[in-house]
């Protein structure tokens, strides 16, 4: 096979891995998977070893029902935001991230000038002002 340029894990026969096909595939799957492999040769993790996901956030269905009875009732719907009544995200725990805001502002400029509605045009006036 000819060398792949500048591609250390591709150009080592050592570091390649082995082609496989998935068991219990429907007819002429298995071969289109070895093809593919074949074209494109998979190369060992830079590491050496499997790489794992690191799960962001909750697993699904871990926070109950979507449709369950709040658990802050006196809370506030915008607690959290950095706008309107409740607590601010510093104060909700959330890190600040420096331009987070501006580009929140930039994503509502852009979604103002593809769907203009009279709620979102006060949104963005009341950050002008300062209200937000």
């Amino acid at each position: 096979m000819a060398a792949k340029g500048n591609r250390k894990d591709m150009n080592s026969p050592a570091a390649k891995i082995a082609k496989s096909a998935a068991k219990g595939q429907t007819y002429g799957e298995a071969k289109q998977q070895m093809d593919a492999q074949a074209a494109v040769p998979m190369g060992a993790s830079p590491t050496g070893t499997p790489q794992t996901a690191v799960p962001q956030g909750p697993l699904p269905g871990r926070l109950g029902a979507f449709n369950r009875p709040t658990e802050a009732p006196l809370e506030p719907l915008t607690a959290g935001a950095s706008f309107g009544p409740g607590a601010t995200p510093v104060q909700a725990g959330m890190p600040f991230r420096p331009g987070s805001m501006d580009s929140a502002i930039a994503e509502l400029r852009a979604l103002y000038q593809l769907y203009p509605s009279d709620s979102l045009g006060a949104l963005l006036e009341s950050y002008y002002r300062g209200g937000i």
